[in-house]
């Protein structure tokens, strides 16, 4: 056998591990809807809170306080770790974020990325190609609205090109359009604001500084200005911002 050809079974089982993962957070989302809906909740922001806490579980008569706790209230976040795993990665030192799955996206937005800063520039570290691929199946309920909202924020003009890459690569992603419509108000009018930054970035340099036409063709053709336009009208469709 070809060394090339040695079978890898540590990423085998990783990559099987991920998946099952995220089926599981699929399914366990989905139910959480489904129990929603048959609760006739008051609110979208009531609906939005089951589905975000579907993988808490409730506690047993056992848990109760002032006993001894053998089961964690909440699995997810200290699931094979112990309480000084937990206090080792309150660390100042920030390394960059290598998801390799959607789930370890999600853990670490949760976890380590508390503000919009740091989120915001993990987001441009990452790039539209790669969060493309960690999403390729579904980014996930109630993500798409907490991203939206980290770039319009956030967003810069040296970053225009950055943030548009995301945005088409996150269109791309499976049940975007359901997702899109289960943003919240608020969520909506911050991916209308960004798309209106969006716009006025574009007004060129040109026009601003009164750049002679000729200076000004040249400026848009050594930029992508033009590119960029393209794509930007297609997003506004595409996420449906009048």
């Amino acid at each position: 056998m070809e060394r090339n050809d040695i079978i890898d079974f540590d990423a085998l089982e990783k990559e099987l591990q991920a998946a099952l993962t995220a089926d599981e957070k699929y399914k366990r989302e989905n139910a959480a809807k489904l129990r929603a809906v048959e609760q006739r909740v008051a609110s979208y922001e009531e609906f939005r809170g089951i589905v975000l806490a579907s993988h808490l579980k409730p506690l047993e008569q056992k848990d109760k306080m002032g006993g001894k706790r053998t089961v964690p209230w909440n699995c997810h976040t200290i699931q094979g770790r112990t309480f000084q795993d937990v206090a080792t990665e309150i660390s100042p030192e920030k390394t960059p974020l290598q998801p390799e799955t959607s789930a370890d996206f999600y853990r670490n937005w949760r976890r380590h990325l508390l503000s919009g800063p740091e989120r915001y520039q993990t987001l441009l570290q990452l790039g539209g190609p790669k969060l493309g691929r960690l999403f390729q199946t579904d980014v996930g309920f109630g993500l798409l609205g907490e991203l939206l909202v980290t770039l319009a924020d956030h967003v810069g003009p040296a970053d225009r090109a950055g943030v548009l890459g995301i945005l088409r690569s996150l269109a791309s992603t499976g049940r975007f359009t359901l997702n899109l419509s289960l943003l919240s108000q608020a969520e909506r009018e911050s991916c209308k604001g960004l798309f209106q930054k969006l716009q006025a970035m574009g007004v060129p340099r040109s026009m601003k500084e009164g750049l002679s036409w000729e200076e000004q063709g040249l400026e848009e053709q050594s930029g992508g200005l033009q590119e960029e336009e393209r794509l930007l009208q297609e997003l506004l469709e595409l996420y449906q911002v009048d």
